[in-house]
């Protein structure tokens, strides 16, 4: 049985996809972060960075409970552990990690920032919304010019597409438009008939915040909150 600490972000959709892919038994133990439940010192020594999702596999690799933060890890450790969504040859495992990578480096903090400068900026700055709404759509083609060569990122489904796959879903506040990318719309189609993709993104759903954010989450989300030294 695998713990995962999470809110309804794509990062712990990430997971959720995959462990619904691999029908890995899980059980959700949700992390406010509009709240300020990441900074609890219990979850701070799962997920030192404050940052969810993170996971304790009950029986890991030695028998032991392992906990592990960073999702691209998590996503690495369950494919590895469960066999799938993971070429076990070295070329196919690099060309998975490679855009695996991608997501993380790029894709999820590029696309964070752009959603941070259109939505949640207390005032619009046009220079950081532009360069964020911008470098977003250089992202996006990248990904549809690889998705002209290939089904899927890494060829297969794998854990890469599952990676990117959650944060393409708030296309439209990030500005994009995906008739703009015909290839990355068939990608995004494809993977969001899954039914285990389906089942990934209704986790915690019911969670997910209704209306405009209110003073107190910013300041925990935004605020000083995130730098006092713990």
């Amino acid at each position: 049985m695998i713990d995962l600490y999470g809110w309804p972000t794509p990062n712990l959709h990430k997971v959720t996809i995959l462990l619904e892919e691999t029908a890995t038994p899980y059980n959700v133990i949700p992390v406010d972060i509009q709240n300020g439940d990441q900074f609890k010192p219990d979850f701070l020594k799962i997920s030192p960075n404050n940052k969810m999702p993170a996971i304790v596999d009950r029986e890991g690799p030695d028998g032991a409970p392992l906990a592990i933060f960073e999702s691209g890890a998590i996503l690495m450790y369950i494919a590895e552990k469960t066999g799938r969504f993971m070429p076990k040859s070295t070329r196919g495992r690099y060309e998975v990690i490679q855009w695996l990578m991608f997501q993380m480096g790029g894709v999820g903090p590029m696309l964070g920032q752009a959603h941070h400068f259109r939505q949640y900026a207390p005032e619009k700055l046009p220079y950081a919304i532009d360069r964020y709404t911008n470098e977003t759509s250089r992202l996006y083609n990248v990904i549809d010019r690889r998705l002209a060569e290939a089904a899927y990122l890494a060829t297969d489904y794998s854990i890469a597409d599952m990676a990117v796959f959650p944060w393409i879903r708030p296309y439209e506040r990030q500005g994009q438009k995906l008739d703009d990318y015909p290839n990355l719309k068939r990608w995004f189609q494809a993977i969001d008939a899954r039914p285990a993709v389906q089942r990934g993104l209704a986790v915690l759903a019911d969670k997910r915040r209704q209306g405009p954010m209110d003073q107190k989450a910013r300041e925990v989300l935004f605020g000083s909150q995130q730098y006092v030294r713990r």
